[in-house]
């Protein structure tokens, strides 16, 4: 246990800038679907998550008139498959920023090997992206302006894959690494634009700590750490569980915010979740900005594994 912590402690202690492409969540803890192929079907479950978070609420601009804060909504999905030795999982993100707009659609598998005490998944994703952009939305200074007079709305898909590795003891650790978005595949608008997709980097780890003296509380520390290996953000989290039903917790993102957690176990297996982020960046210092809120919502049915009959033979019969 005490390797288990001075590990967590060094984790915790190396990382100091700052900055990431891809969406944000605040309670990652529930969200390594989205971010490590190798964590589909760890859980031994058929597990759902969602999140719908808003971030930088009532933030405008008056050049077109309409709400610029970033709004995403995130589905995953995974479970164990015996038969093919691993798990497998699905990923659906809607991300709107302005008026540029990113959907994407993940498929990953999971191969997973008993390590030691726990288990470690290998896996692979092919990731679909479709990036649309609303030209009608914009009002250039000078009127017929050829970068934004195409058609008022434009898309295109663009396919990539991801990696990584996760290893799990259930209940006690977890420590993942992955890689996203490898091919670093174009997007384009048009002839002239477009955007190409940033190639991201995760590292992910967590401790579940009952405390010894008063066995219904358990303290839950984790971290995630984001980088595109130009700048590099860590979120460093601390959730305290009481008997396994209620939680609450706080997360610092340094440079950026400050998150308040709260949850609870509604109904055997099904967990809600919010929190909301006091933004400390100069983002904060805008009035019209209340902060950032994210609600999730998750689901586990446990995967029952068939009992085969075992027959004996009787040496009174033949």
């Amino acid at each position: 246990m005490k390797r288990n912590i001075i590990f967590l402690f060094f984790l915790f202690s190396v990382i100091t800038v700052f900055g990431q492409q891809d969406p944000q969540f605040s309670q990652n803890m529930f969200n390594n679907m989205s971010i490590n192929p190798a964590y589909a079907g760890m859980n031994n479950s058929i597990c759902a998550t969602l999140f719908d978070r808003m971030q930088w609420v009532g933030f405008t601009d008056n050049t077109y008139g309409g709400s610029v804060w970033p709004k995403t909504e995130l589905l995953s999905v995974d479970g164990p498959i015996s038969p093919i030795h691993g798990g497998v999982g699905v990923t659906i993100m809607n991300d709107q920023l302005g008026l540029q707009t990113s959907t994407d659609f993940k498929l990953a598998y999971s191969y997973h090997i008993a390590a030691g005490p726990g288990t470690l998944g290998i896996g692979a994703q092919v990731g679909f992206y479709n990036e649309k952009i609303n030209y009608g939305g914009f009002q250039p200074v000078d009127k017929g302006d050829p970068l934004l007079t195409p058609p008022s709305k434009q898309s295109n898909i663009a396919a990539d894959v991801a990696a990584g590795l996760f290893y799990n003891i259930p209940n006690k650790l977890y420590f993942g690494v992955s890689a996203c978005q490898l091919l670093q595949s174009s997007v384009n608008y048009s002839s002239t634009e477009g955007i190409s997709l940033a190639r991201n980097y995760y590292i992910s780890a967590g401790y579940y700590y009952p405390i010894p003296s008063n066995p219904s509380l358990e303290i839950d520390p984790s971290l995630l750490i984001k980088s595109d290996l130009s700048s590099t953000q860590y979120d460093i989290n601390c959730l305290l569980k009481y008997n396994n039903k209620f939680w609450g917790g706080l997360s610092w993102r340094p440079t950026d915010a400050v998150v308040v957690m709260i949850g609870m176990n509604v109904y055997q297996g099904l967990l809600v979740g919010y929190s909301y982020d006091i933004t400390t960046s100069a983002m904060g210092a805008d009035h019209r900005s209340s902060g950032s809120h994210e609600i999730m919502v998750h689901y586990c049915l446990k995967v029952l594994h068939e009992l085969h009959p075992e027959s004996y033979h009787n040496t009174r019969f033949l």
